[in-house]
């Protein structure tokens, strides 16, 4: 998946980890939250907000699928664009919801609106979401949220 609005990819390879273990919603937001602030794309202050933002308002899609992002407050600690991929094989019980995947969020102004509605298309596709739910190769995660060239034609 890639975003005009920045200088580079909106999803890297580092920042994707497959094999990721968390006790409960907050430790599986800190994680895919510390990715964020590994690539360089947010301020550490942006998973606190990613919290927040879960007290607030749930971000479990469904099909085994979270989508942690931050308050529009904290739209200032975001460097640029970009996504984190953290795969819980054994599954993460969010507030009651089973996850296996939390797909962190973050975005520069309303950019994230783009974002959450390419990822839902994605998602909608039920072989790719099972696919991303139970992949080993970090390749196939890039290939799976990269939309294909001519999928922007909107």
């Amino acid at each position: 998946m890639s975003d005009d609005s920045t200088s580079g990819p909106l999803l890297e390879l580092r920042g994707i980890q497959l094999e990721a273990a968390a006790g409960g919603a907050e430790e599986a937001i800190r994680a895919a939250g510390q990715l964020l602030v590994d690539i360089d794309a947010v301020d550490p202050s942006y998973v606190d907000a990613m919290l927040e933002r879960e007290q607030s308002v749930s971000t479990v899609m469904g099909e085994g699928v979270a989508i942690p992002h931050g308050t529009n407050e904290s739209k200032g600690f975001v460097r640029r664009n970009a996504l984190s991929f953290t795969r819980f094989p054994d599954g993460v019980d969010w507030n009651g919801k089973p996850v296996t995947i939390a797909i962190g969020i973050a975005a520069q102004g309303n950019d994230h609106v783009g974002i959450l509605s390419k990822l839902a298309m994605i998602l909608v596709d039920l072989e790719k979401a099972e696919r991303l739910r139970n992949t080993i190769d970090p390749q196939q995660v890039l290939e799976l949220l990269t939309p294909d060239e001519g999928d922007d034609d909107e």
